[in-house]
């Protein structure tokens, strides 16, 4: 079975800064999750940023779904990500006078391989994933910039999740959660994976979400590299 990651002798370093990464190996299966945790600066971000094809490595071997990353110019690593990944940002990237159903369906709008993957209309599957979230409905014909911080991370999740990418990517996706929407993420995030075969990438600084990965690994420990640029 092909991995759904591989790398191999990846490096990165921002222009003129020391070495960021210097990984030797890291591999993910289909439908696998992983939980990457670190301190601040330990390059988690980067990461994240390198498997969606945002950064491409120099030097070494990245590849998705049997996809060389590195080999492809950044036009073509774009329609990659919008076609098989789902990405959660830390900082949402969320279009904010756009409506939250129109966030969410956003996703699909460059992505005919994602639309070809959804069971209903692109409207109805924004709801099914917004009510999932415990958004409520009321909510959903407003600007997304009238939303709380929690509630405009729930949207970013649906957008991520809309699809059914082979690859979701959470980069602090719980962070302005409370326990009962934390919660209601979490279910949401393992079924959905489960349900499409997706693989998960989750970085946090929570450790009590640990148990609930099926693998933990410490970047500071996979990274060869010997300094970090903070906060990063």
């Amino acid at each position: 079975m092909t991995a759904l990651i591989s790398i191999q002798q990846l490096e990165f370093a921002w222009p003129g800064q020391a070495s960021l990464l210097n990984i030797d190996a890291l591999t993910l299966a289909p439908g696998e999750r992983l939980f990457i945790k670190g301190p601040s600066g330990s390059g988690k971000s980067t990461l994240l940023g390198l498997l969606a094809g945002i950064h491409a490595p120099a030097p070494g071997a990245l590849h998705i779904l049997g996809r060389d990353l590195g080999a492809l110019p950044s036009h073509r690593r774009d329609r990659f990500r919008a076609d098989h990944l789902g990405y959660i940002f830390q900082q949402f990237n969320l279009l904010p006078y756009l409506s939250v159903v129109d966030n969410v369906t956003a996703a699909l709008t460059f992505s005919r391989h994602k639309r070809k993957r959804l069971s209903d209309t692109p409207e109805r599957e924004a709801a099914r994933l917004l009510t999932a979230l415990q958004l409520s409905e009321a909510l959903w014909p407003l600007p997304v910039h009238k939303l709380s911080i929690g509630q405009q991370q729930r949207v970013a999740a649906a957008r991520a999740l809309i699809g059914r990418p082979e690859l979701v990517i959470a980069d602090e996706p719980t962070s302005a959660l409370d326990t009962d929407n934390r919660a209601a993420f979490m279910q949401l995030l393992f079924a959905e994976c489960e349900h499409a075969g997706s693989g998960l990438v989750f970085v946090s600084h929570d450790p009590g979400l640990e148990p609930l990965f099926s693998r933990v690994v410490s970047l500071s420990q996979l990274n060869g590299a010997k300094h970090a640029e903070p906060g990063l």
